[in-house]
Order: C-alpha cells, then structure tokens, then sequence
C-alpha cells in the first residue's frame, strides 16, 4: 500500500486544523520539522548516547545569546532513582521516568560571579530583575534550539515546567550552587509509536499576529473559532475538557499554581535578587 506524503500545505494546516490549506512560498526540511512538532509522553528505553547528547547540546549553544552573556547550564539526569525523585517533584509523570534522559536547563550566573570573584571585579548588574530575565530567556532560546535539534534526528521530547513546584528540592537533588536557578526540564528519547502522538493545533493567526499596533478586540472571534478546533483534537485524545476551560482553570488561583505562587522566594534563595 502506498502510503501519502503530507504536501507543505497540509503540514501548515495541520498546525492550525484549517480546512483550507494553501501552499506556502517557501519550504525546506527545517520548516517541516519545526511545524511537525508534537509533545512525546511515552518513550521507548532506548538509550540516547554520548555523542547525540553532545550534539544537542552544541545546538543548544549555536542559540542567539543576549551580549554573549551565556548565562545558561543544562544538567543531564541519567540515573533512574535521581529521575524518579525529580518526576515526584513534577507530579509522577512517567514519560519521566520512561525517557533515557532528563535535561534540566538552569538560569547560571555562578559562572560569571566566579569569574568576577577571581577578578575581585564588581557585578552588581547581575542583581537586577533584568538579568534574570535574560537567564530565563537564553535558557529557554538554547532548550528550543536542542528541541528541533533532536526532533530532527528523529527523537521525542516534552517540556517539563513542573520542576518549578518545588525549585528547592530541585536545587539540592542536582546539586546546584547559589546563582543558579532550574528553569524546566526537558525528557529526550525514543518515542514510542504505539502513542500516536499529533500535532495540537494552535490559535490562528490572526488571534496572535498584529500589524503595526496590537489589537484585542478583533481578537475574539478567532479564539471563539479556536475553541471548535481544538475540540476536535480533544475528542481524539480522548480527553472531555475545553481548551477554554483548561486555561482559566490553569490561572484561576493561587493553588492551581501547583507551589509555584512562592517562585520570587524561591529565587531569592538561589541568590536572584530581581532588584
């Protein structure tokens, strides 16, 4: 039997469930493999070796980084009762527990507060709230860059942000100094077929990209078409609840934070003043 292969256009609809899909100007391997991205939630236990790991990393790194800062560190979790204490931390998810590797991607100034103590130079910059920001974002930046990276190679991967519930225990289980703050994890590895894993459809465009100012208003209509969208994709999961109430429930109060309500303290224990 021969099996159809999906056209650019179909890819791109596949992103947005769009009835209608039009042939995009331009395409190449890269394109695909950034809109065919799906979240991976059961891994075979094939291991990721050495040399991948390295290549991901050397990705990672190839991301643009605020004034060459680099304040960013990822530690590799290989052990299976260290990944068993860390997948308590974010709410027993399996896939943590299934992957090979956990990637645990760190805000880092440690590194450069070394540098300027051997220096006995001054950095107090590095206080601000400003700072910290460009650690969460450089972190962020290179853990996306591994992620296409990885999926390229034909690999799975699933954010995990429910490290954040408990930042502390976090620190202490991977042995992170002051100045240095866990961000998320990701899990990487072979993702197992029998998932069927597919492509979640996003918001349309229109809901989310503005021309010359920023307009809420005509905005509504098209998260109103969102929510039928998706539905259909909920149906097929399998799962009863509307993307509508998912995300009011995800922000309706302190609790639905899951600890994450006390994240300044948290930070400020890590050393991160956010002045």
């Amino acid at each position: 039997m021969t099996q159809t292969v999906p056209t650019p256009a179909h890819i791109v609809a596949q992103r947005y469930r769009d009835a209608a899909p039009a042939d995009p100007a331009h395409w190449n391997p890269v394109l695909q493999v950034l809109h065919e991205h799906r979240s991976a939630r059961r891994y075979l236990p094939d291991p990721v070796s050495d040399d991948t790991l390295r290549l991901l990393v050397s990705a990672a790194q190839s991301a643009p980084t605020s004034s060459n800062l680099q304040v960013w560190s990822v530690v590799a979790v290989r052990d299976p009762e260290r990944k068993a204490r860390l997948a308590a931390v974010a709410g027993d998810q399996r896939h943590i527990l299934q992957a090979p590797v956990l990637l645990v991607w760190t805000a880092d100034f440690a590194r450069l507060r070394q540098l300027a103590g051997d220096r006995d130079a001054p950095l107090d910059g590095a206080d601000y709230l400003e700072s910290s920001y460009v650690g969460f974002i450089d972190a962020a930046l290179a853990a996306q860059n591994a992620v296409v990276a990885a999926e390229s190679l034909g690999l799975g991967t699933v954010y995990i942000g429910a490290l954040r519930n408990k930042p502390e225990v976090v620190a202490a289980e991977i042995g992170l100094p002051e100045h240095v703050f866990a961000v998320f994890g990701l899990v990487v590895g072979h993702p197992d077929p029998a998932e069927d894993a597919r492509v979640k459809p996003r918001l349309p465009q229109q809901a989310v990209l503005h021309h010359e100012t920023y307009g809420l208003e005509a905005q509504r209509d098209h998260v109103t078409e969102y929510e039928g969208r998706i539905a259909q994709f909920y149906a097929e999961q399998e799962l009863s609840h509307s993307w509508t109430d998912r995300v009011l429930t995800r922000l309706a109060s302190e609790a639905s934070l899951n600890g994450r309500h006390t994240l300044r303290e948290s930070l400020f224990k890590q050393g991160f003043r956010l002045r």
